[in-house]
This record gives C-alpha cells, sequence and structure tokens, in this order.
C-alpha cells in the first residue's frame, strides 16, 4: 500500500500535513509535528517586519471550532530564519512549507527571497487571505493584486509556491489568476471571518471585533471550494478545514485534494491526531481494497 502523494516538486510519506498556525510558531514545534506524524510542516505566517498582533483575549473556544484573532503576530522573517539556522542540522530533512503574508507585493517578495537563501524550505505558502488583518483580505479580493504577488513571488525563488485562498465571493477568478501566474498549488481555505458577543458584557469577545473561524463548522465550506476548484483547475490543492477524523481525510481527496492540512484538531487533541488519521486512512483502503492514495483524488466526480 502507498500513502505517498507529490504536490509540484515536494514528495510526502502520506496526504496529512500541519496546517499553518500558532502550533508552527517556533522551529521546534515544527519538529515536534514532524515526529509525531505530519507528512509535511506549515510555518506560522511570517511577515518582513514582526508583529505584536491584536491583545487579548484572542482565541475563543467555540463548541464547533476555534475563532482566533492572532492578528499575524510573528516574530519576522528573519528573525524566525535566525532560529531556524541554529538547529538547521535537525530542520533540513523535515519537508518545511514557509507560510509568509504581507500588506504589499513587495513585503511577500521580499520574505521569499530571505526564505529562499537558507535553502530551509521546501515550498512556500502565500497566505492571501487573512480574515482579520484587513490588508491582506485585498489579495484574496482582487484577481489582478493576487496574481501580481505569485508571478513577482514566482520571479525570485525555484521554491513551490503554494497559495492559500480565502472564502470570498470571486474566489473562482482569484484561483484561476493564481493558477495563470505560476502557482504550483492552492491550498483551500482559510479560516472564515466571524466573530462572537459576550452577552453579559454586551459586546464583542475578541479585541478585534472579527477573527476567523476555523475547526468543524466550515468543513461542508472547504470541502465544497475543493470540490469547485478540482472541477476547474488542473493544478493539485490541498483541502484544510475542520479535518477531525479519518472520514474528513477521505472527503476532501475524493473531492479532489492531493493533501490535507491539520490544524484546529492538534489544538483540541494534542499531535497524536497524526497517527490516527494516517491509521483510519490506511483501513480504510485496506477495506476498499485501494492499494495507492492517489487514486482516491477526484473519485467524487
Amino acid at each position: 500500500m502507498s500513502l505517498e502523494v507529490t504536490i509540484a516538486s515536494l514528495t510526502l510519506r502520506h496526504p496529512i500535513m500541519l496546517a499553518s498556525g500558532i502550533l508552527g510558531t517556533s522551529p521546534f514545534m515544527l519538529i515536534k509535528a514532524y515526529k509525531a506524524g505530519a507528512s509535511a510542516v506549515v510555518t506560522k505566517s511570517l511577515t518582513i517586519n514582526p508583529r505584536n498582533g491584536y491583545p487579548n483575549p484572542v482565541i475563543v473556544e467555540l463548541r464547533f471550532g476555534l475563532l482566533n484573532a492572532i492578528g499575524l503576530a510573528n516574530p519576522g522573517v528573519e528573525n524566525y530564519l535566525a532560529e531556524c539556522l541554529e538547529i538547521k542540522n535537525m530542520l533540513t530533512r523535515i519537508p518545511i512549507v514557509f507560510s509568509i503574508a504581507g500588506t504589499k507585493v513587495e513585503e511577500y517578495v521580499r520574505a521569499a527571497q530571505l526564505i529562499s537563501e537558507t535553502n530551509l524550505g521546501k515550498a512556500l505558502e502565500l497566505n492571501l487571505s487573512c480574515p482579520h488583518v484587513q490588508e491582506t483580505r485585498f489579495f484574496t479580493e482582487d484577481p489582478k493584486l493576487a496574481a501580481q504577488a505569485v508571478r513577482s513571488v514566482c520571479d525570485v525563488t525555484s521554491l513551490p509556491v503554494f497559495v492559500k485562498l480565502g472564502l470570498s465571493t470571486n474566489l473562482m477568478d482569484v484561483a484561476e489568476a493564481v493558477v495563470k501566474h505560476g502557482a504550483s498549488a492552492i491550498t483551500a481555505i482559510n479560516s472564515i471571518k466571524a466573530m462572537v458577543i459576550d452577552i453579559n458584557a454586551k459586546r464583542p469577545i475578541l479585541s478585534s471585533i472579527y477573527g476567523g473561524l476555523s475547526g468543524p463548522a466550515i468543513k461542508p465550506i472547504a470541502l465544497r471550494v475543493i470540490y469547485e476548484l478540482y472541477e476547474n483547475f488542473s493544478i493539485p490543492l490541498i483541502g484544510v478545514g475542520g479535518i477531525t477524523k479519518w472520514q474528513d481525510v477521505v472527503e476532501f481527496l475524493v473531492a479532489g485534494a492531493t493533501a490535507v492540512q491539520v490544524g484546529t484538531a492538534i489544538y483540541k487533541r494534542g499531535f497524536k491526531v497524526f497517527k490516527e488519521l494516517v491509521i483510519g486512512l490506511q483501513k480504510y483502503m485496506e477495506n476498499e481494497g485501494i492499494k495507492d492514495v492517489r487514486d482516491l483524488v477526484g473519485l467524487a466526480h
């Protein structure tokens, strides 16, 4: 039985990756996630300059997921890379995807250059759609701006460029634009803009008012987006949004995803989730007589 999948030049031992988020805030956490069973690990979204993000509270646990407004808090690309280089020998064999974000095309380009120079990353993931940082949302709503960001980044790096898209009314137009201008894969979807109100205080709980909803609540939406992307494009797809059990993994694969990313489930249940998902996927394939996981991709069409 083969669980191996390939996205551009990145070959993974199985389709289940660590999603970008708070679990990728340090290189040591990336190592921990990989050793726990992730096939690849995605860093927290990094910006050119350090960001403090929003003041607390920034996370609300819901019965159907998480609402977060971290605000792209991160130490900045150069500081993060410096930390990685201190333990470079521990990271070189790990498939690391560096997530980068910015408010201008130039910021994405500079971050891509700095990362590429270290030879640490196996791919880049352009976060064009943080739902609670307005400046990044412009990219996921504007096909021309998204295309410019992707094209400009591809011009300065030989690494595969994954593009993470959020939910927007013209998502297919944006997807078409990034595919035409060099994207190696599309990651979908980002968390969805949402809010929670404290009825006793009679005001929003999050300091930023709005946050990004992730977890099981958004899975049917993410699944629909992957299905539609597969119908329209031949580019590899990475499904993300509410994957908590092996059945979810299979759903995304047959909808058209080559791989999936997991985030909220790990926050709730720990790194053991990776092995549970892999074992569940293996048993399903055995029961169905499927010898290669790639044969599952797109079967729902």
